[in-house]
Order: structure tokens, then sequence, then C-alpha cells
């Protein structure tokens, strides 16, 4: 394996190297209700939770940002599509 400089492989890359950008970057913690690796379920649950907590409490409510950032890091972009486009044609398969 050839190791090129600035890159995680390389012995003396640091911190101070890595990019800005990425630095704040966090996920979600593990949510005991969702132990298997599958995480469709969570996806789900986190999607329709932030839609109804949105619809009751508004986008800008911490506990929808949470749900917002589980549900954009956990769900596939298209499904994240198709479930906003069916609740724009209000065919969405579940009650917010």
């Amino acid at each position: 394996m050839v190791v090129t400089p600035n890159t995680p492989w390389n012995p003396t890359y640091t911190a101070a190297d890595f990019p800005e950008k990425y630095r704040d970057v966090k996920t979600i913690p593990f949510d005991p209700r969702f132990p298997n690796t599958n995480q469709t379920r969570n996806c789900w649950q986190n999607y329709v939770d932030f839609q109804r907590c949105s619809k009751v409490r508004g986008e800008e409510y911490e506990a929808c940002k949470y749900f917002k950032k589980a549900y954009r890091t956990l769900c596939p972009n298209d499904w994240i599509d198709k479930w906003d486009e069916q609740i724009s044609e209000g065919r969405f398969p579940m009650k917010i």
C-alpha cells in the first residue's frame, strides 16, 4: 500500500489535516428500540416522528431537528424523496 501525504493512512496525519467542514459531523446515538443491524424500521420511525413533530411544533423545535438528523442519516435519499412526494400528494401510508 502506497501512503500519500495528508491522507488518513499516513502515520503523520493529524486532526489538523482533516477537512474543517467534516470536523463537527456527528451521527445519531444508538437507539435501544432498534437493536438489530437492519435499521429500516428506525429510518421509517424517525421520518414519521419528524413529520408529526414538525406539524405540531415546527421544524426548528430541538426534538424535530433530532428526528430530521436521524432520518437523513439512516434513510436512503430515494426513500425520503418518495415519502415527501407521497405526503405532498396526500397518499402517504401513515397518519401524520
